[in-house]
């Protein structure tokens, strides 16, 4: 049986080499539009469910873990950003506020599927159009949700964090080690 993580994210093939030795990696190539009225949860679990199931349908004996991450300011998910311009709306909405991190896991296996949803809870600093600004001249924001990585500059707007920091990095890597002793 072959774990197959079904992500082409480094933080979480990096995450996931602390739990197993080996493992190979096939990103799901799945639509990831948000449903009409779809709420966060439903959508994070949803895609973390069907990332995982578009890879198991081909590998049916082996291991596949799907995971998807978002960020929720009230109900608006707040993905990953389309532009620049994007990218700045969404920081400057982020700004003095606590917002949700949801990081849903779905691990299929040939008999079985586990699946757990962790939502943290991230307080930002008030942050001046300068900060944002020097912020995304680093690149750092394409490509994540809420337009902002934790594990990098994006550290420096963080004034707390409850909950699973891993999380927030988009693996929730306790969970996936707890589920890995059980069936590898």
């Amino acid at each position: 049986m072959t774990v197959i993580l079904a992500s082409s994210s480094p933080r979480r093939k990096e995450l996931l080499s602390k739990a197993v030795t080996t493992f190979d990696i096939l990103p799901a190539d799945i639509d990831e539009t948000v449903g009409q009225n779809e709420m966060p949860l439903a959508y994070v679990e949803r895609m973390g469910e069907e990332k995982a199931m578009c890879i198991a349908k081909n590998h049916p004996t082996d291991i596949v873990i799907g995971c998807d991450t978002t960020v929720v300011l009230g109900n608006e998910i707040m993905g990953k950003p389309k532009d620049d311009e994007d990218a700045y709306r969404m920081l400057e909405k982020l700004s003095g506020t606590t917002h949700q991190v949801l990081t849903s896991v779905y691990i299929k296996t040939p008999t079985e599927a586990f699946k757990k949803t962790e939502e943290v809870n991230v307080v930002f600093y008030d942050l001046s159009p300068s900060d944002i600004n020097a912020y995304l001249a680093t690149g750092e924001h394409r490509d994540k949700a809420g337009a902002y990585g934790i594990q990098g500059q994006g550290a420096l707007f963080v004034k707390e964090i409850l909950g699973d920091y891993f999380s927030i990095v988009g693996f929730p890597i306790g969970y996936v080690n707890q589920v890995m002793k059980k069936i590898l």
